[in-house]
């Protein structure tokens, strides 16, 4: 039996807990995890997407074998349309291809979009549409994880300092929130229940292209897409 899932991982090692989109317990089924070759972290995450090497990606999607296919970092969605290309299969590179589906029911200042580095996300990535965009401060415990590459994750800690930043810059005229980071989705119960507002993130998009795919316990605070 195929995979459900195939994950294009980054090549890092930071922990991938239960509700990452890189970690197998975030799923129901089987996952084929394809981990790429020297594509870090500060290659991928960049204000030029143009510049990043997608040979290895391109290489990634021939071999892949689940039914479909999503990568680990949202900031890959410049190249949605150009790995489209090379498969049959559903593919999905980063939940920022959700904002034309919520554009259809809200205005881009109802939307507040939670980035990994909201000083790289721009028209490239999200074309000429304008959330209002906040990324992970430099200092915070998850950004430090990510950047360093770090083997350890305080989990408490990343979660209190992730749903206080987002509670601190809610404001009254947001109505939804969109996870840009591929590593939020396991802070999502958490931010609802802190902000009151429904969550999109890259699980909420599988979950649209391939119902029954990810386990419940991660769609909680979720609109499908």
């Amino acid at each position: 039996m195929r995979p459900s899932v195939t994950v294009l991982q980054l090549d890092t090692d930071f922990p991938r807990i239960p509700g990452d989109v890189g970690s197998p317990k975030t799923y129901i089924g089987d996952v084929e995890i394809l981990r790429i070759p020297n594509a870090t972290v500060g290659q991928i995450v960049s204000a030029d997407p143009a510049v990043i090497p997608i040979a290895p990606f391109e290489q990634a999607m021939r071999q892949a074998t689940g039914d479909l296919i999503v990568t680990s970092c949202g900031f890959l969605s410049y190249w949605q349309t150009h790995l489209q290309a090379q498969t049959d299969r559903p593919f999905i590179s980063s939940a920022l291809i959700a904002l034309p589906d919520l554009l259809t029911r809200f205005s881009p200042q109802d939307i507040l979009t939670v980035t990994f580095d909201a000083d790289s996300l721009n028209t490239h990535h999200i074309g000429d549409i304008q959330p209002d965009v906040i990324g992970l401060p430099k200092d915070s415990h998850l950004r430090q994880v990510i950047s360093h590459n770090s083997p350890t994750l305080d989990q408490a800690l990343a979660r209190q300092e992730i749903t206080d930043l987002v509670a601190s810059q809610c404001k009254p005229h947001h109505k939804h929130i969109l996870l840009e980071c591929t590593n939020l989705p396991p802070y999502k119960s958490a931010i609802t229940s802190q902000t009151g507002l429904d969550v999109s993130d890259i699980l909420t998009c599988i979950e649209t292209k391939r119902p029954s795919t990810i386990a419940p316990m991660f769609l909680a605070g979720e609109m499908r897409i």
